[in-house]
Protein backbone atom coordinates (compact mmCIF):
# COMPACT_ATOMS: atom_id res chain seq x y z
CA UNK A 1 0.00 0.00 0.00
CA UNK A 2 1.34 3.48 -1.11
CA UNK A 3 1.29 5.43 2.02
CA UNK A 4 3.08 2.37 4.10
CA UNK A 5 5.85 3.65 2.64
CA UNK A 6 7.23 5.69 5.31
CA UNK A 7 10.37 7.35 3.06
CA UNK A 8 8.39 8.92 0.38
CA UNK A 9 6.87 11.36 2.59
CA UNK A 10 8.93 14.68 2.40
CA UNK A 11 10.49 16.05 5.30
CA UNK A 12 8.88 18.43 7.21
CA UNK A 13 10.21 22.29 6.05
CA UNK A 14 7.62 24.45 7.98
CA UNK A 15 5.10 24.67 10.72
CA UNK A 16 3.01 22.44 10.19
CA UNK A 17 2.95 18.74 11.69
CA UNK A 18 1.65 16.50 8.46
CA UNK A 19 4.43 15.57 6.53
CA UNK A 20 3.55 15.21 2.75
CA UNK A 21 3.23 12.19 0.42
CA UNK A 22 6.43 13.45 -1.90
CA UNK A 23 4.08 12.66 -5.32
CA UNK A 24 1.26 14.14 -4.10
CA UNK A 25 -1.44 14.69 -5.50
CA UNK A 26 -2.11 10.85 -5.02
CA UNK A 27 -5.29 11.46 -7.42
CA UNK A 28 -5.92 14.45 -9.75
CA UNK A 29 -8.46 15.03 -12.31
CA UNK A 30 -6.04 12.94 -15.11
CA UNK A 31 -6.21 9.88 -12.93
CA UNK A 32 -9.82 9.23 -13.51
CA UNK A 33 -10.43 7.24 -16.46
CA UNK A 34 -13.46 8.57 -17.94
CA UNK A 35 -14.16 12.64 -18.08
CA UNK A 36 -15.45 14.53 -15.83
CA UNK A 37 -15.36 17.96 -14.87
CA UNK A 38 -13.58 17.95 -11.03
CA UNK A 39 -12.64 15.69 -8.50
CA UNK A 40 -12.48 16.68 -4.24
CA UNK A 41 -12.84 15.50 -1.25
CA UNK A 42 -12.33 11.43 0.03
CA UNK A 43 -13.20 9.40 2.83
CA UNK A 44 -10.55 6.46 3.89
CA UNK A 45 -11.11 2.93 5.46
CA UNK A 46 -8.89 0.53 5.88
CA UNK A 47 -11.00 -2.45 4.17
CA UNK A 48 -8.93 -5.96 4.03
CA UNK A 49 -5.72 -5.28 3.81
CA UNK A 50 -6.11 -2.20 1.58
CA UNK A 51 -6.95 1.60 2.03
CA UNK A 52 -10.44 2.12 0.17
CA UNK A 53 -11.24 6.11 -0.89
CA UNK A 54 -14.55 6.99 -1.42
CA UNK A 55 -13.58 10.15 -3.78
CA UNK A 56 -16.47 12.62 -4.44
CA UNK A 57 -16.55 13.27 -8.78
CA UNK A 58 -18.82 15.96 -10.58
CA UNK A 59 -19.81 14.56 -13.96
CA UNK A 60 -19.73 16.55 -16.46
CA UNK A 61 -23.57 16.86 -16.01
CA UNK A 62 -22.92 18.98 -13.00
CA UNK A 63 -24.52 16.57 -10.57
CA UNK A 64 -21.63 14.86 -8.05
CA UNK A 65 -21.38 11.41 -7.37
CA UNK A 66 -19.20 9.35 -4.79
CA UNK A 67 -17.35 6.61 -6.55
CA UNK A 68 -14.63 4.07 -5.13
CA UNK A 69 -11.05 3.98 -5.64
CA UNK A 70 -8.88 0.94 -4.64
CA UNK A 71 -5.16 0.44 -4.88
CA UNK A 72 -3.76 -1.43 -7.39
CA UNK A 73 -0.99 -4.16 -7.18
CA UNK A 74 1.91 -0.60 -7.26
CA UNK A 75 -0.76 1.40 -4.89
CA UNK A 76 -1.82 3.57 -7.38
CA UNK A 77 -5.60 4.12 -6.78
CA UNK A 78 -8.04 2.94 -9.67
CA UNK A 79 -11.39 4.85 -9.88
CA UNK A 80 -14.27 2.83 -10.36
CA UNK A 81 -16.37 3.90 -13.56
CA UNK A 82 -19.92 3.55 -12.01
CA UNK A 83 -20.86 5.48 -8.83
CA UNK A 84 -20.91 3.74 -5.65
CA UNK A 85 -23.46 6.47 -4.50
CA UNK A 86 -25.23 8.89 -6.53
CA UNK A 87 -28.82 11.13 -7.33
CA UNK A 88 -31.09 8.35 -6.22
CA UNK A 89 -34.26 7.64 -8.19
CA UNK A 90 -36.13 6.49 -5.01
CA UNK A 91 -39.14 9.37 -4.56
CA UNK A 92 -37.98 9.39 -0.84
CA UNK A 93 -34.73 10.78 -2.28
CA UNK A 94 -35.18 11.94 -5.44
CA UNK A 95 -35.84 15.95 -4.78
CA UNK A 96 -33.01 15.94 -1.78
CA UNK A 97 -30.39 14.16 -4.21
CA UNK A 98 -31.08 15.73 -7.58
CA UNK A 99 -28.09 17.18 -7.69
CA UNK A 100 -25.91 14.75 -6.19
CA UNK A 101 -24.09 12.75 -3.14
CA UNK A 102 -21.05 14.28 -1.78
CA UNK A 103 -18.31 13.59 0.84
CA UNK A 104 -18.32 10.85 2.11
CA UNK A 105 -17.19 9.88 5.97
CA UNK A 106 -16.73 6.27 6.44
CA UNK A 107 -17.79 4.80 10.21
CA UNK A 108 -16.94 1.17 11.60
CA UNK A 109 -19.31 0.42 13.55
CA UNK A 110 -21.13 -2.79 15.01
CA UNK A 111 -20.15 -4.94 12.10
CA UNK A 112 -20.96 -2.47 8.96
CA UNK A 113 -19.09 0.68 7.37
CA UNK A 114 -21.94 3.45 7.29
CA UNK A 115 -21.27 6.19 5.28
CA UNK A 116 -22.46 9.38 5.95
CA UNK A 117 -22.40 11.91 3.17
CA UNK A 118 -24.08 15.11 2.23
CA UNK A 119 -27.30 15.13 0.17
CA UNK A 120 -27.79 18.00 -2.72
CA UNK A 121 -31.15 18.59 -4.03
CA UNK A 122 -33.77 21.28 -4.18
CA UNK A 123 -33.86 22.06 -1.22
CA UNK A 124 -30.16 22.77 -0.24
CA UNK A 125 -27.59 20.34 1.73
CA UNK A 126 -29.07 17.16 4.10
CA UNK A 127 -26.97 14.77 5.59
CA UNK A 128 -27.74 11.32 4.93
CA UNK A 129 -26.49 7.81 5.55
CA UNK A 130 -26.19 4.48 3.81
CA UNK A 131 -24.07 1.12 4.98
CA UNK A 132 -22.44 -1.70 3.34
CA UNK A 133 -20.19 -4.73 4.34
CA UNK A 134 -18.05 -5.33 1.03
CA UNK A 135 -18.02 -1.79 -0.45
CA UNK A 136 -20.39 -3.30 -3.63
CA UNK A 137 -23.15 -3.23 -2.31
CA UNK A 138 -24.73 -0.54 -0.55
CA UNK A 139 -28.12 0.43 1.34
CA UNK A 140 -29.59 3.84 2.14
CA UNK A 141 -30.92 4.58 5.41
CA UNK A 142 -32.42 7.63 5.53
CA UNK A 143 -31.70 11.60 5.05
CA UNK A 144 -31.27 12.30 8.60
CA UNK A 145 -31.01 15.82 9.37
CA UNK A 146 -32.44 19.16 8.56
CA UNK A 147 -32.05 21.00 5.59
CA UNK A 148 -28.68 22.86 5.03
CA UNK A 149 -26.61 20.82 7.40
CA UNK A 150 -23.70 19.14 6.54
CA UNK A 151 -19.96 18.16 7.52
CA UNK A 152 -21.80 14.89 9.51
CA UNK A 153 -19.77 12.27 10.48
CA UNK A 154 -20.63 9.56 12.79
CA UNK A 155 -18.28 8.17 15.86
CA UNK A 156 -17.25 4.34 16.09
CA UNK A 157 -19.22 3.65 19.22
CA UNK A 158 -21.72 4.39 21.18
CA UNK A 159 -22.01 7.20 23.75
CA UNK A 160 -23.90 6.84 27.01
CA UNK A 161 -26.02 3.84 24.93
CA UNK A 162 -26.77 6.07 22.23
CA UNK A 163 -25.43 6.59 18.75
CA UNK A 164 -23.58 10.39 18.13
CA UNK A 165 -22.84 12.20 15.04
CA UNK A 166 -21.03 15.46 14.54
CA UNK A 167 -22.06 17.70 12.22
CA UNK A 168 -22.28 21.98 11.03
CA UNK A 169 -26.40 22.78 10.89
CA UNK A 170 -28.18 25.54 9.46
CA UNK A 171 -25.88 28.48 7.76
CA UNK A 172 -23.64 28.13 11.28
CA UNK A 173 -19.97 28.44 11.68
CA UNK A 174 -19.60 25.72 14.24
CA UNK A 175 -19.32 22.17 15.22
CA UNK A 176 -22.08 20.63 17.31
CA UNK A 177 -23.17 16.84 17.96
CA UNK A 178 -26.59 15.49 17.72
CA UNK A 179 -27.83 11.92 19.03
CA UNK A 180 -29.85 8.95 17.81
CA UNK A 181 -31.33 5.74 19.41
CA UNK A 182 -31.69 4.24 15.87
CA UNK A 183 -29.22 5.98 13.36
CA UNK A 184 -32.48 7.56 11.83
CA UNK A 185 -34.07 9.93 14.39
CA UNK A 186 -31.74 12.37 15.11
CA UNK A 187 -31.98 14.98 18.22
CA UNK A 188 -30.71 16.28 21.67
CA UNK A 189 -28.01 18.48 19.77
CA UNK A 190 -25.50 20.45 21.98
CA UNK A 191 -22.84 22.88 20.73
CA UNK A 192 -18.94 21.56 20.88
CA UNK A 193 -16.52 23.87 19.27
CA UNK A 194 -16.68 27.02 17.82
CA UNK A 195 -14.21 29.47 15.34
CA UNK A 196 -11.96 31.84 17.20
CA UNK A 197 -11.17 35.06 16.62
CA UNK A 198 -7.78 36.13 15.06
CA UNK A 199 -6.85 32.31 15.08
CA UNK A 200 -6.42 30.59 11.68
CA UNK A 201 -10.42 28.84 12.25
CA UNK A 202 -11.95 32.56 13.02
CA UNK A 203 -14.92 32.36 10.46
CA UNK A 204 -16.03 28.69 10.33
CA UNK A 205 -15.12 24.89 10.97
CA UNK A 206 -16.54 22.05 10.73
CA UNK A 207 -15.53 18.03 11.06
CA UNK A 208 -13.43 16.29 9.00
CA UNK A 209 -12.45 12.92 9.45
CA UNK A 210 -14.87 10.55 11.41
CA UNK A 211 -13.84 11.04 15.52
CA UNK A 212 -10.87 8.49 16.81
CA UNK A 213 -11.72 6.64 19.69
CA UNK A 214 -7.99 7.35 22.04
CA UNK A 215 -6.84 6.84 25.75
CA UNK A 216 -7.61 10.54 26.55
CA UNK A 217 -11.07 10.56 24.43
CA UNK A 218 -11.95 11.19 21.17
CA UNK A 219 -9.43 12.81 18.85
CA UNK A 220 -11.26 14.81 15.72
CA UNK A 221 -9.91 16.70 12.97
CA UNK A 222 -11.75 19.61 11.88
CA UNK A 223 -11.22 21.99 8.87
CA UNK A 224 -11.12 25.78 9.75
CA UNK A 225 -11.76 28.60 6.95
CA UNK A 226 -10.48 32.29 8.06
CA UNK A 227 -11.75 35.30 5.71
CA UNK A 228 -9.04 37.62 4.21
CA UNK A 229 -9.14 39.98 0.98
CA UNK A 230 -8.64 37.32 -1.36
CA UNK A 231 -11.09 34.94 -0.08
CA UNK A 232 -11.00 32.30 2.44
CA UNK A 233 -8.00 30.16 3.66
CA UNK A 234 -9.27 26.37 4.56
CA UNK A 235 -6.73 25.19 6.84
CA UNK A 236 -7.05 21.90 9.44
CA UNK A 237 -6.32 21.13 13.14
CA UNK A 238 -7.45 19.17 15.64
CA UNK A 239 -9.12 18.69 18.87
CA UNK A 240 -9.78 16.38 21.67
CA UNK A 241 -13.23 15.71 22.86
CA UNK A 242 -14.11 14.27 26.77
CA UNK A 243 -15.24 10.32 25.88
CA UNK A 244 -18.43 10.12 27.89
CA UNK A 245 -19.31 14.01 27.37
CA UNK A 246 -18.16 15.01 24.11
CA UNK A 247 -19.82 18.29 24.13
CA UNK A 248 -16.57 19.02 26.48
CA UNK A 249 -13.82 19.79 25.48
CA UNK A 250 -10.57 18.29 26.78
CA UNK A 251 -7.85 20.35 24.47
CA UNK A 252 -7.70 22.25 20.99
CA UNK A 253 -4.34 22.87 18.44
CA UNK A 254 -3.69 26.80 18.60
CA UNK A 255 -2.04 26.41 15.28
CA UNK A 256 -3.31 23.88 12.08
CA UNK A 257 -1.66 20.67 11.74
CA UNK A 258 -1.63 21.45 7.97
CA UNK A 259 -2.00 24.53 5.86
CA UNK A 260 -2.33 24.96 2.07
CA UNK A 261 1.00 25.73 0.95
CA UNK A 262 2.16 23.54 -2.06
CA UNK A 263 0.96 24.41 -5.75
CA UNK A 264 -1.66 21.77 -5.56
CA UNK A 265 -3.28 22.90 -1.91
CA UNK A 266 -3.14 26.84 -3.34
CA UNK A 267 -4.53 26.42 -6.63
CA UNK A 268 -7.74 25.13 -8.17
CA UNK A 269 -11.43 25.21 -8.61
CA UNK A 270 -11.60 26.65 -4.81
CA UNK A 271 -7.79 27.85 -4.46
CA UNK A 272 -5.79 27.54 -1.09
CA UNK A 273 -8.02 24.67 0.53
CA UNK A 274 -6.99 21.56 2.32
CA UNK A 275 -10.19 19.71 3.58
CA UNK A 276 -9.38 16.49 5.36
CA UNK A 277 -12.36 13.42 5.36
CA UNK A 278 -10.40 10.23 5.81
CA UNK A 279 -7.74 9.65 8.41
CA UNK A 280 -6.19 5.60 9.14
CA UNK A 281 -3.93 4.52 11.98
CA UNK A 282 -1.66 1.75 10.77
CA UNK A 283 0.43 -0.58 13.57
CA UNK A 284 3.12 1.86 14.25
CA UNK A 285 0.97 5.05 15.68
CA UNK A 286 1.01 6.92 12.57
CA UNK A 287 -2.03 8.25 11.16
CA UNK A 288 -2.31 8.73 7.56
CA UNK A 289 -4.52 11.86 6.31
CA UNK A 290 -6.21 11.79 3.53
CA UNK A 291 -7.17 15.52 2.35
CA UNK A 292 -8.93 17.27 -1.14
CA UNK A 293 -6.48 20.13 -2.17
CA UNK A 294 -7.91 23.38 -3.59
CA UNK A 295 -11.69 21.14 -4.81
CA UNK A 296 -9.26 19.43 -7.47
CA UNK A 297 -7.46 16.96 -6.14
CA UNK A 298 -6.86 14.05 -3.50
CA UNK A 299 -3.72 13.93 -1.23
CA UNK A 300 -2.18 11.89 1.57
CA UNK A 301 -0.38 13.46 4.44
CA UNK A 302 0.94 11.59 7.51
CA UNK A 303 2.36 12.01 11.07
CA UNK A 304 2.36 10.33 14.28
CA UNK A 305 -0.62 10.37 15.99
CA UNK A 306 1.23 11.30 19.56
CA UNK A 307 2.19 14.34 18.12
CA UNK A 308 -1.58 15.83 17.49
CA UNK A 309 -2.26 14.64 20.57
CA UNK A 310 0.21 16.68 22.46
CA UNK A 311 -0.06 19.61 20.55
CA UNK A 312 -3.80 19.44 21.44
CA UNK A 313 -2.93 19.09 25.28
CA UNK A 314 0.07 21.86 25.24
CA UNK A 315 -2.63 24.44 24.53
CA UNK A 316 -2.24 27.04 26.45
CA UNK A 317 -5.39 29.07 25.50
CA UNK A 318 -8.84 29.16 25.70
CA UNK A 319 -11.01 26.66 23.59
Amino acid sequence: MVVTRRSRFMKRRNQDIVYRWEDNPLINICDVGFKCSDIHNAGAVSFKGNILLLVTIEHLSGKRCIHIARPDADGHYQIEHNPFLGPSADPKYKQHESHGAQDARVTFLEGKYYIMYNSLGNHGFRLALASTEDFHNVERMGLISEPDTKAGALFPAEIRGRYARLERPGCGSSIWITYSDDLVYWGSSELVVSPREGYWDANRIGVGAPPIEIDRGWLVLYYGAKDTSAGPIYRFGAVILDKREPAHVIGRTNIPILSPRRDYERIGDLPNVVFPTGAVIDNNGYLDIFYGASDSCICVGTTKLEEIIDNCIESKEEY
